[in-house]
Formats: structure tokens, sequence, C-alpha cells
């Protein structure tokens, strides 16, 4: 991992991106991808679940056994900026309010990661960090991905959203004409990532309905 002078990063974002176990795992790498090529951001802290590495094997058919390559593996490319993080490690930086992030995505958001954030429940980084997060004031977004929804589910989205975190499901858009399923994940990340401040270029804007003669 390249290291950058505390000057240059005092400008520049710090984010946590953190990967659960639910369906989805393209969606992650893509938000990472961007993360990574955004000269705003100055450092990622990603933290993937036990549940979560075994979802991104059995989607991406990733090799995880090292820990020290795994930014780089889910990114499929070099991951410079980017700090892994054992979930495990709840004595990390970002387990604390003194240490300042940007903001927090969970992507993909499994219902079970929902319920505990919702409820301040911390016994993994994952967790503690979106706790942190919510109390310090700093934006977290939950791709929450399951369906169909239970009343379970949507009592702990509505406990999450008055605690202050922004309930994002993995919804794709289809009025920019997507070509791939990359164009739909590239979309959705971009609409994320707008809401923390990081508008992106490749991001399709509707600019009203074409009149046609």
């Amino acid at each position: 991992m390249l290291t950058m002078p505390a000057a240059a990063l005092a400008n520049k974002k710090r984010m946590i991106l953190g990967v659960t176990g639910a369906s989805g795992m393209i969606f992650a790498r893509k938000t990472l991808q961007m993360l990574e090529a955004d000269a705003r951001v100055g450092k990622i802290h990603l933290v993937i679940s036990g549940a979560g590495l075994k979802v991104l094997r059995e989607e991406l058919e990733l090799d995880l056994t090292k820990s020290a390559e795994v930014a780089a593996a889910l990114a499929g490319r070099p991951a410079r900026k980017t700090e892994y993080l054992l979930d495990s490690d709840i004595g990390a930086s970002i387990a604390s309010g003194s240490y300042p992030v940007s903001g927090m995505i969970v992507i993909p958001c499994s219902t079970g990661s929902l319920a505990q954030i919702a409820h301040g429940i911390s016994q993994t980084l994952i967790e503690r960090a979106a706790d942190v997060c919510l109390k310090e004031k700093r934006p977290v977004i939950l791709a929450v991905r399951d369906t169909p929804l239970s009343r379970v589910h949507l009592r702990n989205m509505l406990a999450a959203q008055e605690a202050g975190a922004e309930i994002f499901p993995m919804t794709p858009a289809f009025y920019h004409r997507p070509k791939t399923i990359d164009d739909l994940v590239t979309q959705f990340c971009c609409r994320v990532l707008a809401h923390l401040g990081l508008e992106q270029k490749k991001q399709f804007q509707w600019q009203g309905e074409k009149r046609r003669p």
C-alpha cells in the first residue's frame, strides 16, 4: 500500500467500505474501484465480514487466503489507497470517534448487519465503525440486499434511518438504457457515491423526457 503525506491526506476524504454476507459482491468491487480512482479520496478502510468473505469466494471466485492481497483481489487491480482491516479487529482506528472519516458505505449490507447497526450492537468492526459514524453524525449508507422484506427488516430499516443512516436498497435503474451488467452496477454505485459528495462523471443524469414529434 502506497502511503500519502499527512498534509496531502488531510485535504482528501477518508472512507470506510464495509462488505457483509449478502449477494451482490460485484457492487462492492465496483465501489472499491471507483473510490480508488477518485482523486478526492485519500484513504479507504476496507472491512469484510466472515460471511462476506464466503460470498466473495462464491460470486467472484477470489482467492482471499492472504490478508495482504485481499484489497487488490477485490478491486481486480492494485489498491494503493486501501487498508484492509479484519472484522474482528475491534481496536482498529475506525472503531474510535476520534479518528476522522468522511463517511461509510456498507455494500452489500445483509439484513443481519442491518439489524445490528440499527440497534447499536457492536460485536464486529463493521458494526462498531457504523455505530461510531452514526454517533459522530457522519454519513452511513446501507445498501441493503434481500427480497422479499419481512416486517422485521422494514422495522430495522426505519430504526437505522432514524438513527441517521441512509437506506439505499440495491435496486438497479434502467432509465439510462443499460447495455451490460456493468452499466447497471456502475450507475448504482455512482448514485451511492453522489450521496457522499463524490459525484462521478460516469453517472447518468436524467434531463427530462425527450419529446417526440
